[in-house]
Formats: structure tokens, sequence, C-alpha cells
């Protein structure tokens, strides 16, 4: 079984630094209207880009493997929160942007979807409390 194994701590006013299994620290700040600073990531919107980065890796791993073209590749996640607290996220889209002049359009779908459906541990946790919407976008260049 595998485990992550997180350590947060304090830096002082709303600040905290948390290390990654893969040694890199990442800094989380409330943001002035919070009584923080702003030097660093927001808490919830780091969980965007957490999903954003798993079915991201997905894509470029398959994208690789189907020896797609692509020139870009970008994902714009947004999360609506709740009213009420604690503020949580109900609705979620997920947008996948593929930037190319010979895009295949049926492949780059089918790895969005994998990682949508089958391997994006991520995108399945977000499922559990949020509505997630997914869309893809292809733009020739």
């Amino acid at each position: 079984m595998e485990t992550h194994n997180i350590t947060t701590t304090w830096k002082g006013n709303m600040q905290f630094e948390s290390t990654n299994p893969s040694g890199d620290i990442i800094s989380i700040d409330a943001g002035p209207e919070n009584g923080g600073e702003g030097k660093g990531l927001r808490p919830k919107a780091l969980m965007l880009s957490a999903l954003a980065g798993c079915t991201g890796l997905d894509v470029a791993s398959l994208m690789e493997k189907m020896k797609l073209e692509v020139a870009d590749f970008k994902i714009e996640t947004s999360g609506e929160l709740t009213e009420e607290h604690p503020k949580t996220y109900h609705t979620v889209k997920v947008d996948y942007h593929f930037y190319g002049n010979n895009l295949d359009e049926k492949k780059l779908e089918k790895a969005v979807n994998l990682s949508v459906e089958k391997y994006c541990g991520v995108m399945e946790m977000f499922r559990q409390f949020a509505k997630v919407e997914v869309a893809i976008f292809y733009h020739k260049i």
C-alpha cells in the first residue's frame, strides 16, 4: 500500500510551508482579506491545481504513447464554492485546450476520457463532493 506523508510547518502569521514526496516545498498563505499576506498558494485553489496536474500527467503520457502532435496543451480549472461555511466546491469545470496544426481530435478526446473516467485519482476524489464538468477545445495555430 502506497502512503503519502506530508509535513506542513507554520512559518508565522497565516503562512505555512508544506513538503511533497518529491522533496519540493510549497508555500501556503491566506489572502489579505483573510489576514494573510498572499505569499503562497490558497488551499482550495491548490486542490484545483492538483486536479489539473493529475489529469494533465495522464493526458501527456497518453499523448506520448499515441504519438500525437500537439504544439501546446493547457488545462483551465474553476471551482464554484458554496455560500455557507465550510465553503466547498459544488461544481468544478475542467477545460482542456490543445493547440497545433495537425491535431487528432478523436485520439485526444480518447486520451482525455481515459484520464477522466479511469486513471485520474484526484478527479475521482473530486467527484465525491462536486459535480465535475469537462470540455475539450481544439485550437489551430
